[in-house]
């Protein structure tokens, strides 16, 4: 198996729960607003992205990442899917329940506690890019473990110049596409597309990049 990148940064076991939990509470602590400033966010172009690649009809098994208050929950019902969502900020759960009618887990992103071969597909719509490098092959190998073989992760962070650092209470690591790449083949995903947003801008404009992988 491919070996992934070396980690960006060094982080001592406290320094890594630290940076965990401050980002948790910029979120839990912003939850209404975060939900109110984000509710009418168009991300069609990567709910689609996922569900073009999903291995099967639907309903299809999606774990919504990092869903935050659910508005992708609901749209992935909305599809016809079967929908789990996931996060690590107590307050929006309730809210993903609430607007997704499905269920929801809140679980550290740094320890997942997930069934193997249970979903077709992950959506992690800004989220991994909260995970220091450190700890990227564990959680994306915990990703691998609970998707079926051919089931579809797609992700979509911001891209930099591979580094990481703090900005306020959260912690983020910015990676080029072939660093990322690394890592998704290291954890056994296979990258099948990428695109960069938002649509139709320079690329000096497009701050995200987005790629959907299949677990082989």
């Amino acid at each position: 198996m491919t070996a992934p990148p070396p980690p960006l940064a060094d982080l001592a076991v406290e320094e890594l729960r630290a940076v965990a939990q401050s980002t948790v509470a910029h979120y839990h602590q912003r939850a209404h607003a975060f939900r109110e400033g984000t509710m009418n966010h168009d991300v069609s172009q990567n709910v689609e992205a996922l569900l073009r690649h999903l291995p099967g009809e639907a309903p299809q098994r999606i774990l919504d990442l990092g869903c935050g208050p659910g508005r992708d929950l609901a749209t992935f019902v909305g599809h016809g899917h079967a929908p789990v969502g996931l996060d690590g900020a107590e307050a929006f759960i309730p809210m993903a329940r609430t607007h997704g009618g499905c269920e929801v887990w809140h679980q550290d992103l740094l320890a997942l506690d997930l069934p193997p071969a249970r979903f077709d597909g992950v959506f992690a719509n800004a989220v991994l890019f909260h995970v220091p490098t450190q700890a990227l092959p564990r959680v994306l190998g915990d990703l691998r473990t609970t998707l079926v073989d051919g089931g579809v992760l797609f992700c979509s962070n911001p891209r930099g110049p591979d580094i990481e650092q703090r900005q306020g209470l959260r912690y983020g690591a910015y990676l080029t596409l072939a660093t990322w790449r690394r890592y998704l083949a290291a954890a056994g995903f296979e990258l099948l597309d990428h695109y960069y947003r938002p649509e139709g801008q320079p690329r000096e404009m497009q701050p995200w990049l987005a790629t959907i992988s299949r677990a082989k």
